[in-house]
């Protein structure tokens, strides 16, 4: 028996918006972009993940008007759960970000516990992550 993550759910205020954010900023490509009950279901992925894919959806997306309602609360507060991502090139990648408009939170650094991170919020407030695995030692 196998599992896999195959869908990683990003709840934003503006699904076009976002789509522009986490397609033209952080590299991602379309993979599907379907109108669905008043809302869409869009998805983006990476080449070197062919299997796993981000979907990016509005708070009242698929949920009661109450859920919905304390989705958006939470995802204004900028409280939900961090998106962390791995790239081979941390500081290009941020820079490609930054010129995209991000909100920079932590410029690239050296964490104690290994990896060289840095931190921005996506046009809905989500606090994204971007990290490098520390170059092996000679």
């Amino acid at each position: 028996m196998t599992i896999a993550l195959q869908y990683c759910h990003i709840t934003v205020n503006d699904v076009d918006e976002s789509l522009a954010f986490y397609r033209d900023g952080l590299g991602f490509e379309v993979r599907n972009d379907v109108a669905s009950g008043g809302f869409r279901w869009v998805t983006l992925g990476s080449a070197t993940q062919p299997g796993v894919e981000l979907v990016l959806s509005e708070p009242h997306a698929g949920r009661s008007q109450a859920d919905g309602d304390a989705l958006q609360e939470l995802l204004i507060k900028g409280v939900l759960p961090m998106t962390i991502f791995s790239t081979d090139d941390l500081d290009a990648t941020f820079e490609r970000v930054r010129a995209a408009g991000a909100e920079v939170l932590q410029e690239p650094i050296d964490q104690p516990w290994g990896p060289r991170d840095g931190a921005f919020r996506d046009p809905s407030g989500n606090m994204i992550r971007l990290q490098q695995a520390p170059k092996a030692s000679s």
